[in-house]
Formats: C-alpha cells, structure tokens, sequence
C-alpha cells in the first residue's frame, strides 16, 4: 500500500483541548487516516544538561511540540553556557525553570509542582555528572531532584566525551540507572566536538522521540 504522510493542526477537535495529528495518505483508498501522536496532550519535563549536544535539544524541543506535546524545558546552570532559555520558552510557549529555590509557578516547590504534573521526563543531553548524580540519588539543582520526586518515565540519552564514556564509574552509574528504570537512549558513535571519534554522541531527535514514545506505551 502505498501513502505518505505529514502533520495536521486541529485547533477544535475537542472543546478544550488542541492536537496534532498524523496524516495518513492512502493511494489505493485516495483516503486520509489521522492519528495522533502518542505525547499529544501529553506533560513533558525536557531537562538539558550542560554540552555542546544542547543545541539538539531545541530540535528535539520543536518537534515534541510540534507533535502536540506540552514540554516544560529545565536548565542546569551548565546548560545555559551552551544555550539560552529564551529558546525554550520561544518554543514552548511556557516559563524556563532552572532554580530550587524561586519558584515561578509552584510555590510548594518547583520539584514538586513540576514532578507531579509530568506525565513523562526526558533528559536531552544528560551529562556524565547528571548521570551520576542520579544514579546515587543525590539532588543538588533542580533538575537532579525532579529525577527523585517524579513518579513518571524517565528517558535518558546520555552525551559526553568518548574517554569519558569509557570510564568503570560512568559504566556502574549507566548500569544502575538501567536497573533502577530509567530508560537510556545511545549514546551513538562519531565525530564529537572535542575532535575525537567514538562512542558520545547525542542520539537525534527521532531516536528519543520514539524512546519516548515507548515509555509511554509501556
């Protein structure tokens, strides 16, 4: 059978709410099928972690939207060397978090207002000392203590220097965190910013969208 298909915007399918749809062509029928996309409607924590990976995280950002997610986007201080919040709230429509202490929305704490509103938390790029961190339980910023009070899918695509990737420790935490639920996509093999090639990069915006996708399911 053969087709194509794109995306379709359907502002009042549903009184109060907005999704995005899947369009479906079919030539044999000459019929459209549209279907939804599993995030659409959907709360999402995008966490970002400081690395040169983050500029993917704006794509992966547009695209969950796009999809009819609504993505709330968390900054470590690391992240805001490499990239702006005012990227993510162009993208999201919604307010960047990033400090413990200043709640903007939440005020009995962002890491709980946050934690129980999200439906799924993915983390694009997760650095080696985030990885860390979490897989010990430890909370220091806001982003690592969302990883203790969500009761959600954590997706985690990991980005970080091959040597780095290497190391006994940071194979223990990715094993830990494996163990303990989170799912981890990539990272894959390439070139990577510091001019090595090897195990590191970022996977793309499709691949964590479909790991997404399946916590999702599961």
């Amino acid at each position: 059978m053969k087709g194509g298909w794109g995306r379709v915007f359907v502002p009042q399918l549903l009184a109060s709410e907005r999704f995005h749809l899947n369009v479906i062509w079919f030539e044999s029928t000459g019929g459209l099928m549209a279907v939804a996309s599993p995030y659409s409607g959907v709360e999402i924590l995008l966490g970002v972690t400081g690395g040169v990976a983050a500029y993917k995280a704006a794509d992966l950002c547009s695209k969950l939207v796009q999809g009819g997610g609504l993505v709330t986007a968390v900054l470590t201080t690391a992240a805001t060397q490499f990239i702006g919040a005012t990227t993510f709230e162009a993208l999201t429509g919604r307010p960047v978090y990033g400090d413990l202490f200043n709640p903007q929305e939440h005020y009995r704490g962002e890491h709980i207002g946050l934690a129980q509103r999200a439906r799924l938390m993915v983390v694009a790029p997760a650095s080696a000392n985030y990885l860390g961190k979490v897989a010990n339980g430890l909370a220091d910023d806001l982003l690592s203590t969302l990883a203790l009070t969500i009761t959600c899918p954590l997706v985690l695509a990991p980005a970080m220097n091959n040597e780095m990737w290497r190391k006994p420790a940071v194979q223990r935490n990715i094993e830990r965190l494996r163990a303990d639920g989170a799912l981890l996509v990539g990272p894959s093999s390439g070139w990577l910013s510091c001019g090595q090639v090897g195990p590191g990069r970022m996977s793309e915006p499709a691949e964590i969208i479909s790991a997404i996708e399946m916590a999702l399911r599961s």
